[in-house]
């Protein structure tokens, strides 16, 4: 957008997502939440919807809520069809005239209950043309319920149910690129971000998607220090190097046309991310330097791959 932003103003508006909550230390998911709520208007309403998971057992203790906003809390697997039916009551009720405030509708949910539980319900609104937006908070397992192994899980990342041991190196699969499969079903808006510097990033786009007209996606990376074993300090530098690696690169799909967001001068290589996490502490083990040289490839793949969908813009 061509908007131009006073980040000190920005950073300092009221929050919508009020302190006291349960989330953990250096979580990524509350960040990111207080982030994409940050760019809502003055002024405009919203209806916040929650899949099950980390966020919504922390910031939602019946009759408590920690959103200021409209509070939805739905079961895993349908995040997507409840704020669809919401947007589509509230067309409904301005048509008749019973309301006249100006409503955006934003649901949250974890990889969990966006890659896998809940991708039936997410596609259905997205296809049907609802104009919501959908934001997963990206921390690659099931961390709520003990850090088990999702589609959104990285290859050879050591989790309960892919356990480092003898006879394994963690999860055998790579991670699935659901931005760009969100990207396939031809929405109004895709964007890839995570945790960086003022936050720009993650500002702008979330703006982009809440008021750009139509199915809106956005894909967080939002680190968790249990499950990716770092210290709570250190959640920036993970981010960074996340994005200077291109394991997590910043992009946009808008009407389809694919927008490389950020091209590292230098680009680093995958060991500077992996070795901040404990989940991968077995990749640097003597002999294990092949599993290394394979994540590096993927990354490299995956890469080129985005490189050449934004060269056809």
């Amino acid at each position: 957008m061509a908007t131009k932003y006073n980040f000190k103003e920005v950073m300092n508006k009221p929050e919508r997502l009020a302190p006291g909550h349960r989330m953990c230390a250096g979580c990524g998911g509350t960040i990111a939440v207080r982030a994409v709520l940050r760019a809502l208007h003055e002024g405009d309403h919203a209806v916040i919807g929650n899949a099950t998971g980390c966020l919504e057992v922390s910031t939602f203790m019946y009759p408590y809520t920690a959103y200021e906003d409209s509070y939805i809390h739905n079961a895993f697997e349908n995040a997507g069809a409840t704020l669809s039916g919401v947007e589509t009551a509230y067309h409904v009720l301005k048509k008749k005239g019973k309301i006249n405030d100006t409503y955006k509708f934003i649901t949250f949910g974890g990889d969990g209950g966006t890659y896998d539980i809940g991708f039936q319900s997410l596609s259905g609104a997205m296809e049907r043309g609802h104009d919501l937006v959908y934001v997963c908070y990206d921390n690659g397992a099931y961390m709520n319920t003990g850090i088990q192994r999702s589609s959104a899980t990285p290859r050879y990342a050591d989790t309960t149910t892919t356990p480092v041991g003898s006879e394994s190196v963690g999860k055998l699969q790579g991670r699935k690129d659901l931005a760009a499969i969100i990207a396939a079903h031809n929405v109004a808006y895709v964007g890839q971000t995570t945790l960086l510097g003022n936050f720009k990033d993650i500002h702008t786009k979330a703006e982009t998607a809440i008021y750009t007209p139509g199915p809106a996606f956005l894909n967080v990376m939002a680190p968790c220090p249990r499950g990716w074993r770092y210290e709570t300090d250190e959640i920036m530098d993970i981010c960074k190097l996340a994005v200077e690696t291109c394991y997590w690169p910043l992009f946009e799909v808008i009407e389809g046309r694919w927008i490389l967001n950020y091209e590292p001068k230098k680009k680093l290589p995958i060991e500077d991310f992996l070795k901040k996490q404990g989940r991968f502490k077995h990749l640097f083990k003597p002999g294990n330097e092949h599993l290394i040289a394979q994540f590096q490839e993927e990354v490299d793949r995956r890469w080129e791959d985005l490189q050449y969908n934004c060269s056809r813009a």
